[in-house]
């Protein structure tokens, strides 16, 4: 093995240790904070403006907020922005049942 070092082409001095980039930095996509954000004041608007498309608007960025979540984030916040935008689309069709009118 001693005989080898001579034809050994790696260079020693040209090794760098790895060190990992640092957490919180540019590599950290704001996309599920801002859909847990606009789900939940489409979930308010849909409440208390009784606006269905809001509501379904809110369930659909709650979806979105999840799916793109990673599992080391506080899932009590994902889990209490989709209860609400579920109670949203519940209360808007408990107090009015008929069905979404066209917006058009």
């Amino acid at each position: 093995m001693h005989a080898n070092n001579s034809q050994d082409p790696r260079r020693p001095e040209k090794v760098q240790r790895y060190k990992p980039p640092p957490s919180g930095g540019p590599m950290e996509d704001p996309t599920p904070d801002y859909m847990n954000l606009l789900g939940m004041i489409f979930s308010m608007c849909g409440l208390l403006l009784k606006m269905k498309w809001c509501a379904w608007t809110a369930v659909y960025c709650s979806f979105i907020s999840f799916a793109n979540s990673r599992s080391s984030e506080d899932t009590k916040q994902m889990l209490s922005s989709f209860m609400l935008s579920i109670s949203a689309v519940v209360m808007s069709y408990l107090q009015n049942p008929q069905p979404m009118p066209l917006p058009f």
